[in-house]
């Protein structure tokens, strides 16, 4: 009597759900692929620890299987299929305890004073404006794409940012480093006592600034994620929400103008950094 087709497609898919919730098997793996490098109990080697709180909250299920099979290991990605990458995520998020757990407190002293050394306009174009277009590129350019080396000049001879480091980095690291940039620098914009270009303070502690501030960190750990799944179509969708993060604060303080006057006219930055 034959099996009818739906018991073994079923039969398949359990299978298939079961390897992929293997954590005795993906300790085995990790023991031979990782250790050497995030430490035998995960605590963290030459690589970062892989346990704790924080790192789980992180990197949820499907994340961390994008980014191990992906991204690991460092010297040689791609290497681990997906059932591998799903032992050893189901053994790593088994041995870290929950994200609800409250995270080991740390002793420190008084916080360091970094005052700002650059007005909000030269943080944005030094800072959030080249990288915000280096995954803006990711939708025209497919970072995996072999690049020639040397190619950061453009044809007119000005820097181009969507090619730098090609002859040091992969595409994807750059589209990484991108992300992890506007993530951690967005929290820079509550820098205290810094000053927009026309010289008035910049706005840190209104709700809305503090607002978008969150917003635009919180689309480049977004950004991140997406980019480790090295994936080309999941960064562009995440392009959208990264310009949609940008005009919401352009919109309320930095797109603003005289009535009467043209969008370009130079006396409309003086309304900059204000809300009235």
């Amino acid at each position: 009597m034959k099996t009818p087709l739906l018991t073994v497609a079923i039969a398949a898919i359990s299978g298939l759900a079961l390897r992929a919730q293997d954590a005795t098997r993906g300790q085995a793996l990790y023991l031979q692929q990782c250790a050497s490098c995030h430490g035998e109990n995960l605590e963290g080697r030459s690589g970062p620890p892989l346990k704790g709180a924080d790192f789980q909250s992180r990197w949820p299920t499907s994340g961390l299987i994008d980014k191990i099979r992906n991204t690991m290991p460092q010297d040689n990605p791609g290497k681990l299929n997906s059932g591998q990458a799903s032992d050893l995520a189901a053994y790593i998020q088994q041995s870290s305890p929950s994200a609800n757990s409250a995270p080991t407190a740390l002793t420190a002293g008084p916080a360091p004073d970094f005052p700002a050394a650059g007005n909000l306009q030269q943080l944005m174009r030094g800072i959030m404006f080249p990288n915000s277009n280096i995954i803006f590129t990711v939708q025209t350019h497919d970072p995996a794409e072999k690049k020639k080396a040397g190619n950061a000049a453009d044809a007119a001879g000005g820097f181009n940012w969507s090619a730098w480091g090609n002859d040091l980095y992969s595409g994807w690291d750059i589209v990484d480093y991108a992300a992890v940039a506007l993530a951690e620098s967005a929290p820079l914009m509550l820098t205290p006592g810094r000053r927009c270009e026309n010289g008035k303070p910049v706005p840190v502690n209104d709700p809305d600034w503090i607002r978008f501030t969150k917003e635009m960190a919180k689309v480049g750990r977004a950004a991140y994620q997406a980019s480790q799944s090295r994936s080309q179509e999941k960064v562009s969708d995440i392009t959208g929400d990264v310009a949609e993060a940008c005009s919401h604060c352009h919109q309320m303080f930095r797109d603003k103008r005289r009535r009467g006057t043209a969008p370009g006219d130079p006396s409309n930055k003086e309304l900059r950094c204000t809300k009235n």
